[in-house]
């Protein structure tokens, strides 16, 4: 009965902002132009940028207004020039920027540049529900700024469409990483991720059999690299099987089992992710004491604390680490060590939603007509409408769709 009347009231929420819509579209024909800026990142070491200059000549040619800050394509090498070639507005100013009707970049906004913003924007970026702090989140609250986090997007299969493209580089690039610090020339013992006539392949152990997991098997296995794979759940590891479509040794989560395998081979990946909170610690210690010297560790969970008891945070600058004679890679944006090929996943991302709000004559009709999108809507008009941050950080959670219905 409660399902029936939710359906309900999401339809006349529906058919409520549709005639609005419709009958401002016939008084003012340009009111589905966009107007969006892509500031610089100021994030750590966060060298991607949400639309490449292509993306920005599909806008544009589709009668947007797309404003970029100086720089903000330097660390993914996309210049000033190539932004202003395909018709970007190239400002100096971040306050000019921030002016724009839609704001979108990667990492979560600071107080400063929320500061910056002003009342009914919408903003496109990372949530980063780790690391966020409640004084940011009331400030968006406060600005009422419409805020989508790109984690929660969807497609129309389901599928966590970013999480899912950042998941394949991470995993792939997992594999290369720990290719580089097996070399002698990075401390390593000085073998070469593969397998040659006569030489033993690699052993390579992987926690989690989801998205990262899967890419770092897909990889490892074209180099001729023998690869375990770990996971807690059958489901995944049956899928992993059929994804790759080649036998992969695959194990539950048994303790002998795994130290067993970690303490034999080579390299470890950890990738194992949580749905809230922090990630599982499976590898303890006293395990890592008994791997091979030399071996390396890339814990890929470290944004959300790690698999490993010993992994400690590290940053692209200084990204390794020594315990027990096993080298740690512990970088937990391992994505910005690629982030040009990152960019172009996520402008791939991007730019179709931000056409599809203009074709659609705004956001909030593109949110009815798309769930995907709807789920990553989590604030609306100075109301919090995700009922996880709202636990959280025991703040008011306001039902999205009485929301709407509430206000025509």
């Amino acid at each position: 009965m409660a399902t029936g009347l939710r359906e309900g009231m999401a339809a006349i929420a529906q058919r409520g902002l549709m005639q609005t819509q419709e009958e401002m579209l016939e008084t003012n024909q340009k009111s589905n132009n966009l107007y969006i800026g892509i500031p610089k990142e100021t994030s750590f070491q966060e060298c991607r940028i949400a639309l490449t200059p292509l993306s920005v000549a599909l806008l544009v040619n589709n009668g947007h207004r797309v404003v970029i800050e100086s720089g903000a394509g330097v660390a993914a090498n996309f210049t000033d020039k190539d932004y202003s070639e395909q018709g970007a507005q190239i400002s100096y100013s971040k306050k000019d920027v921030y002016a724009a009707d839609i704001i979108v970049k990667i990492a979560p906004p600071t107080l400063e540049e929320v500061g910056l913003m002003r009342k009914g924007q919408t903003l496109i970026s990372a949530l980063q529900i780790g690391t966020l702090k409640e004084a940011n989140l009331k400030a968006i609250l406060h600005k009422k700024i419409n805020a989508l986090c790109f984690e929660n997007l969807r497609d129309e299969g389901n599928v966590l469409s970013v999480v899912r493209a950042m998941g394949e580089i991470v995993g792939s690039a997992s594999i290369f990483i720990a290719a580089e610090y097996l070399s002698s020339a990075f401390g390593g013992k000085g073998l070469m991720l593969g397998g040659f006539t006569g030489v033993p392949p690699t052993e390579i152990v992987i926690l989690g059999a989801g998205t990262v997991g899967e890419y770092a098997a897909r990889t490892a296995l074209s180099l001729g690299a023998e690869v375990k794979v770990f996971d807690s759940s059958i489901f995944r590891l049956r899928r992993l099987q059929n994804n790759l479509g080649s036998r992969v040794f695959t194990s539950v989560m048994q303790p002998i089992v795994l130290a067993k395998a970690i303490t034999t081979c080579d390299v470890v990946i950890g990738a194992i992710r949580s749905e809230h909170g922090r990630s599982p610690c499976l590898v303890m210690e006293e395990t890592v004491a008994r791997m091979k010297p030399h071996s390396v560790v890339v814990d890929v969970s470290i944004d959300q604390g790690g698999c490993f008891e010993t992994s400690e945070v590290t940053n692209h600058k200084d990204p390794v680490f020594r315990k027990h004679d096993v080298i740690h890679y512990c970088v937990p944006n391992i994505a910005s060590r690629v982030p040009r090929t990152a960019s172009y996943a996520l402008t791939n991302i991007f730019a179709p939603i931000l056409v599809d709000i203009g074709d659609m004559g705004g956001l909030m009709n593109l949110v009815w007509n798309k769930p995907g999108i709807r789920e990553a809507l989590y604030a609306y008009q100075g109301h919090l409408t995700n009922k996880d941050l709202a636990n959280i950080y025991n703040l008011p959670f306001k039902d999205l769709e009485l929301l709407v219905v509430s206000n025509q």
